[in-house]
């Protein structure tokens, strides 16, 4: 989250003198696909790139046509000063609006979004979901022995989150969890409380949460999805709704959290040669339930995979459902399209 920012430097990094705005990881021009609708990354975050320029990153998402942007923010890990973050946040954004002025005067703008009602620009719809993450159940918390995990930090966690659930900008909570695969330290109990209070949290709040669920590596047991339908059941479904983020499963898993309501956002792995049980689901969402996210900065999509994610890249995993369900004969392009832009306002929108 450094300061030091030159506009013209990185001007020079946003446009490349062939015109592209993507090149794979060999160095080669990649043309960007033609959305026919305004594009949303519903889930992309800011704060762990180790390459990108977070401004440019945003400046780069609107070039590509993308007009809303989620990004997650944790009270344990990237917010624990919330304020500064914040802060942090409104300067990338007005960096990014600087960037977009001087594209525009080079005749590099946006591409146009005639026939829908008012569209912001992405610089005016730059939201957030705060929440912790699984890993960060015992943190959030207050339980263990470590600095990071004592009854202190799980305070000024809480605190922390209240702030960034306060923020104008903010339109949900989350990631919030379940994760048992290679990466989790965490048992069942720790991560089940953290979820259950923060579920809690967007139903007084009145606000939608945002969903990592992760199984077990062994392709057979499916603990995350199975206690965060219980919990789901148990508690309720947030009025204002849910969705699952990043999902990577096929449409058996999918279907009991669409029959509560529930959001599904696809990204890059739905583009992977082996996804072809995420593009099953992707074909299988009701149209009214479908989303389209990054996870940025990981997973990059096809045919940029072996890069880092980033907002933009949206253009590709919408397509790749937009291209699914067509040629799987439910709905056209144009009719995807437009239901991953119009859900995304309907669940994410400032209440």
């Amino acid at each position: 989250m450094t300061d030091s920012w030159n506009c013209e430097e990185a001007l020079a990094t946003l446009l490349e003198d062939d015109g592209f705005l993507f090149h794979d990881k060999k160095g080669r021009p990649v043309e960007l696909p033609q959305a026919e609708a305004p594009l949303a990354d519903t889930h992309g975050h800011l704060t762990h790139f180790r390459k990108h320029d977070p401004a440019v990153a945003v400046a780069r998402a609107a070039l590509a046509g993308v007009h809303m942007l989620v990004v997650p923010l944790d009270p344990t890990g990237d917010a624990h000063d919330a304020p500064a973050t914040l802060a942090w946040l409104d300067r990338v954004v007005a960096q990014a609006a600087e960037l977009l002025d001087a594209a525009q005067k080079r005749g590099i703008m946006p591409p146009d979004v005639t026939g829908f009602e008012f569209v912001p620009a992405l610089v005016d719809n730059v939201r957030i979901v705060a929440g912790t993450h699984p890993y960060g159940a015992e943190a959030f918390l207050g339980r263990g022995k470590t600095d990071r995990s004592d009854a202190a930090f799980g305070e000024a966690s809480h605190q922390a989150l209240e702030v960034l659930l306060d923020s104008p900008r903010c339109v949900g909570v989350g990631e919030i969890g379940l994760d048992f695969g290679p990466y989790s330290e965490l048992g069942q109990e720790v991560q089940l409380d953290a979820f259950e209070e923060q579920l809690r949290m967007a139903h007084a709040r009145n606000l939608p949460v945002e969903l990592h669920l992760r199984d077990e590596e062994d392709g057979v047991h499916t603990t995350g999805h199975d206690l965060a339908l219980q919990t789901l059941r148990a508690i309720g479904v947030p009025a204002a709704g849910c969705d699952l983020h990043c999902y990577t499963s096929g449409p058996d898993i999918m279907m009991p959290f669409v029959d509560l309501g529930c959001h599904v956002a696809f990204g890059g792995a739905a583009t992977f040669a082996r996804s072809e049980d995420i593009r099953d689901a992707a074909a299988a969402c009701p149209e009214r339930l479908l989303l389209s996210e990054t996870d940025s900065p990981y997973m990059a999509p096809v045919p940029l995979r072996g890069k880092e994610c980033e907002p933009a890249m949206v253009a590709f995993s919408a397509a790749c459902v937009a291209d699914v369900r067509e040629e799987t004969g439910v709905s056209t392009r144009a009719e995807t399209y437009r239901a991953l832009w119009n859900n995304a306002n309907e669940l994410l929108c400032r209440r």
